[in-house]
Order: structure tokens, then sequence, then C-alpha cells
């Protein structure tokens, strides 16, 4: 969401000479905060979009192949099963991580 754009202006005299200075500040965009919570059933495509830390856990988890097409359309629940991984515990590790961070 974008804020308004904000300007000052001031004018001024120095050696005989006028001048104007115009100062804009912006504030591109506001944080909204929310909880983000995933669950075993997200495709591990919308996850790794989600938020930039889940990527690096899942590889520390063990799942190199991120960015495999076929990896894209299965979800977190079939991707710990192909490789052998409690999802239960990594769901719940995952969360507890993002909450830390919001």
């Amino acid at each position: 969401m974008l804020d308004e754009k904000k300007s000052h202006v001031f004018y001024g005299l120095s050696s005989g000479r006028k001048y104007i200075i115009v100062v804009y500040s912006f504030s591109m965009y506001k944080k909204e905060e929310y909880d983000m919570q995933i669950n075993k059933d997200m495709l591990i495509g919308d996850l790794v979009q989600a938020h930039e830390l889940i990527a690096p856990m899942l590889m520390r988890a063990g799942m190199h192949c991120l960015g495999c097409p076929s990896a894209q359309g299965e979800t977190l629940e079939e991707a710990c099963m192909v490789h052998g991984i409690d999802c239960d515990t990594l769901v719940s590790g995952i969360n507890e991580v993002l909450a830390e961070r919001a």
C-alpha cells in the first residue's frame, strides 16, 4: 500500500539570490504485519515464494531439489515422504521460526 508523498518547501535568500528548496520524502510501502503459518498441504512452489526463510530451511532439512519443476507442484507432505523427513516436525519448526520473525 503506497503512502502519500509529503513535500516541504523552503524559501531563502543567499548572497542576494533567491532560492527555493523542495524536499520530497516518500514512505513507499507501509509494512503490513501478518502471522504466517504453513501446513503440510501447501505446495512447495507456494512455500518458497511465501517467505525468504522457507527455502533455506527446507534445504537444511534435506530438500535440495526446490527448483525442480516437479517439486513446485508437490505438497510439503509429499516432499517429506519422498525425502524421508518427519513432516509434522518440519512444519512445527518452520512455523516457530516464522513466528519469531513476525
